[in-house]
């Protein structure tokens, strides 16, 4: 109960230190001046951020891919205007809004499932531009003097190796297998949409 006490007062204490220095103007306007100069660098960190990205996704894009996001990107609208339609005007016939919504969704989770394995099956077909593993050979070099030094070493030039390949989920489905999984899903899922609608 005593410790209770204790963290009661402090906090009084802060809450009355604070309400003093707020009180007083010059410190307000020193931290509303501060503060401008750090917000409109990290808004033109932003921009210059986003410009990148769009440069870099739009340089590596291929015409399949793009074609990919296009349709996810309808799919997101499809679902907002939906939402948007049982907002204003009502949703009557609701399963017929359930079926049409999750039909948005499921449509694209499979997308993105598929944009995953095209996109995988791609960077493995390109020429690996890995940086060799220089950091083994120099490893086995230094003189070690431990055994238990000698495993750590070892684990590290490993760990290093590993993490400079590219790893790829997908080694074993063609990009024709997964477009024939996402088209086989799709009529499933089509197929439980209208049978919800009934």
């Amino acid at each position: 109960m005593a410790k209770n006490n204790v963290a009661i007062k402090k906090a009084q204490a802060a809450k009355a230190s604070n309400a003093d220095s707020a009180s007083s103007p010059t410190t307000t306007a020193t931290i509303s001046t501060s503060t401008k100069k750090p917000l409109s660098n990290t808004i033109s960190q932003l921009y210059s951020a986003l410009d990148t990205t769009i440069k870099d996704y739009f340089a590596s894009l291929t015409p399949k891919l793009k074609l990919i996001d296009i349709f996810l990107a309808f799919l997101v609208s499809l679902g907002v205007l939906q939402f948007g339609y049982v907002l204003l005007i009502g949703n009557f016939p609701f399963n017929a809004f359930l079926g049409g919504f999750a039909i948005c969704v499921g449509q694209f989770v499979l997308l993105v499932s598929l944009r995953l394995q095209i996109n995988d099956g791609e960077r493995e077909t390109k020429p690996s531009h890995a940086k060799p593993a220089v950091k083994a050979a120099k490893v086995g070099e230094e003189k070690i003097k431990d055994v238990d030094d000698a495993k750590e070493v070892e684990e590290i030039a490993v760990e290093d190796v590993i993490g400079d390949e590219e790893t790829s989920f997908f080694k074993s489905i063609t990009p024709e297998r997964s477009f024939a999984d996402f088209i086989f899903a799709s009529l499933i899922l089509h197929f439980i949409v209208i049978h919800f609608i009934n």
